[in-house]
């Protein structure tokens, strides 16, 4: 089972990256596309937790049992996390994730 999908629909079909108008992911110039803004609120503050544990990608799927892979891919844009995945990271890093909840 894989645990981020992309959803179904014409403004989804499209990764969240895929909404990047300038700039580098996480961090650039997005289209108004809401869900990709939390998508890639979401990625810089699982970077920042990441880094402020010292953890590696490796250690932090191993504490959450998200795959590596899967991890990569949400750091990067390339998916549309789910809230289980988010769960899990947030649960294991004991931070929040979610944008709009002070981290």
């Amino acid at each position: 089972m894989r645990l981020c999908n992309v959803p179904r629909g014409v403004s989804r079909s499209r990764n969240p990256r895929a909404f990047l108008l300038s700039g580098t992911w996480p961090h650039g110039q997005l289209a108004d596309h809401y869900g990709a803004h939390v998508a890639q609120a979401l990625a810089a503050r699982l970077a920042a937790a990441i880094e402020a544990k010292g953890w590696t990608i490796a250690e932090l799927s191993r504490r959450s049992g998200v795959a590596r892979p899967t991890i990569d891919n949400v750091l990067a844009g390339e998916v549309w996390c789910d809230l289980l995945t988010i769960a899990n990271l947030e649960h294991a890093l004991d931070v929040d994730l979610w944008p709009g909840r002070n981290p």
